[in-house]
């Protein structure tokens, strides 16, 4: 689907907020009500806009430590990266996975209460996978979190 300025005007509003009302957008795109809701709809169709949902803030729920931590693993087969796939997706504290070029295999961003929430965390998941090399590096402070994409 190819994006005009209009389009990409709307999604960064919806990526500022959600929540605002069809109106609201509209005034700040400069169009009215039907023809932005027809292009939502139209990039909700095409696969541009994937989801909505609601951030919350970690602290509140008591989540204060984030670590990213970095896999190396000795197995690359197919039957291994199913196993540690599942394994991520079932676990709620596994913010983000990425598998890497380079050194590392993997990254993932947790996010716990504290260290002894992510050596629970830890030890599940060696328990489930056979992992070479696990370096969990805590994050001292967060300086930027953002979802909100470059339109």
């Amino acid at each position: 689907m190819k994006l005009d300025s209009i389009d990409r005007r709307i999604l960064a509003e919806l990526q500022r907020d959600a929540a605002q009302s069809l109106d609201e957008i509209a005034k700040t795109v400069g169009s009215s009500k039907t023809p932005v809701w027809n292009r939502i709809r139209k990039m909700r169709e095409n696969g541009v806009i994937t989801g909505q949902t609601a951030l919350v803030d970690p602290q509140a729920l008591g989540l204060e430590a984030c670590f990213f931590v970095l896999i190396r693993t000795s197995e690359h087969d197919a039957e291994w990266q199913n196993t540690f796939l599942k394994t991520l997706r079932a676990r709620p504290e596994v913010m983000e996975a990425h598998r890497l070029a380079g050194d590392i295999d993997y990254i993932l961003k947790v996010r716990v209460a504290n260290a002894r929430a992510y050596d629970q965390f830890y030890q599940a998941l060696i328990a489930e996978v056979k992992i070479h090399n696990v370096t969990a590096l805590l994050s001292m402070e967060e300086i930027k979190s953002t979802t909100v994409l470059p339109v």
